[in-house]
């Protein structure tokens, strides 16, 4: 039986609010280094005259965030030394310095250099997954059930705020100071971000001298963890299996590229923050299961409307772009709701890994999802892809409930 963790002073434990802010912190400056990776370098080398199969090799930078589960234990080990402190700060602040150096290593190489530069990103990419691993578990042992809300709401939230740093603040500040001094402040934006966490005050107790030994084996041993990858899949199959056919679906709808672009870049970004927010209010009002439950009956419903339009040929800009913000928003609040009701099925003493696996698991089902949705408009049309896709929404908000209802028994039982 594991000991339980000395008691820490209440003065000396960081508040909630500060916890918020600091791994706010690092989930913006982890999609700043997304945004620089997939939405402004795809656009540089393109302009630079590259073929797309040359800039399909950015995308290599996805394995270590599908991948990451593999190390995870040896991270949490690290973390999380029997009798010793947290080591947390440690982890976030080795992770941060090699993607910081990697990023600016990759402003000398430049555009030109693809090799180098792919490689330059995938050890970035290897170490802020390794980062989010840890700051993951920080959070879960930080937060109270009442703010996990608002934890992941910073974590929803920070992804919006870092793509649009990383893909939009980029793009003008490389078309105006060029690409080295553009990728070097974007070093000092993650410089600055992480600052709040490394620094930051940790009271928490040392980790008890007979902690058992963080492992996959452990995680998928426990029932609540089997629930929650359940959940998971069957949440992100709900609610992300839409996103691989809208842009193509409102280019041959008539919308241009900078409408599109306008759509995703303001419109979509500023509704995800804004669901994001609101994710962290109604969570804690109503509840992370009802939440979720309800944001997948909205996904239902908006992906039920574009099959119509897809079926019926509708062409209306307007009505396509609220539903492209609403789909943003609705997002955004569910992935708030879902994994902060996923932090309480984390346990203590391995948060990096169970954490890790149901991040894990939102990938992989993400590209079959991906995968499938395509196959299917470009076999059957748009409007069988998003009728799979309101189908498969329509299912997983009649099967959420059961599955939290398995989860939690499976934690209670745990606690008894």
């Amino acid at each position: 039986m594991t000991s339980p963790p000395a008691a820490a002073s209440p003065a000396a434990l960081p508040s909630a609010p500060r916890v918020i802010a600091a791994i706010g912190g690092i989930y913006v400056a982890q999609s700043v280094i997304g945004g620089v990776t997939f939405t402004g370098l795809p656009a540089v080398l393109r302009s630079a005259g590259l073929s797309l199969g040359e800039i399909g090799l950015i995308f290599l930078t996805v394995l270590p965030w599908s991948f990451k589960f593999l190390w995870a234990p040896a991270v949490e080990r690290y973390r999380l030394p029997p009798g010793r402190p947290h080591r947390s700060r440690a982890v976030v602040a080795i992770g941060g310095a090699i993607a910081t150096a990697a990023l600016a290593l990759a402003g000398l190489f430049g555009p030109a250099a693809l090799g180098p530069l792919v490689v330059c990103l995938v050890v970035a990419a290897f170490a802020t997954a390794t980062v989010d691993i840890a700051c993951d578990g920080y959070a879960v042992e930080s937060l109270a059930d009442r703010h996990r809300g608002w934890g992941n709401a910073a974590q929803v939230g920070g992804a919006y705020m870092g793509s649009a740093i990383g893909g939009g603040l980029f793009l003008v500040l490389v078309d105006y100071v060029g690409w080295g001094p553009a990728t070097w402040a974007m070093c000092g934006v993650l410089v600055a971000l992480g600052a709040l966490f490394v620094f930051g005050r940790d009271g928490r107790p040392a980790v008890p001298a007979d902690a058992r030994r963080p492992s996959l084996l452990a995680a998928l041993k426990r029932p609540e963890v089997r629930a929650g990858l359940a959940l998971t899949a069957l949440f992100v199959a709900g609610q992300k299996w839409i996103l691989l056919v809208l842009g193509p679906f409102l280019v041959d709808a008539g919308l241009g590229l900078s409408t599109i672009g306008v759509l995703n870049g303001v419109g979509a970004t500023g509704a995800g923050l804004l669901g994001a927010l609101m994710g962290g209010v109604v969570v804690r009002r109503f509840g992370a299961e009802r939440m979720a439950v309800a944001a997948l009956g909205l996904q239902c419903a908006l992906a039920a409307a574009l099959a119509a339009c897809a079926l019926f040929g509708v062409r209306d800009p307007w009505l396509l772009g609220a539903i492209v913000i609403a789909n943003s928003a609705v997002m955004a609040l569910g992935f708030v709701a879902l994994y902060a009701r996923l932090m309480g099925y984390a346990s203590p003493a391995q948060a990096g890994v169970d954490f890790t696996l149901f991040q894990c698991m939102d990938g992989i089902v993400s590209l079959i999802g991906w995968y499938l949705a395509g196959y299917l408009a470009d076999s059957f049309g748009y409007a069988a892809s998003f009728a799979l896709a309101t189908g498969v929404a329509l299912l997983a908000s009649a099967t959420l409930p059961i599955l939290f209802a398995r989860a939690d028994r499976s934690v209670a039982a745990a606690s008894a």
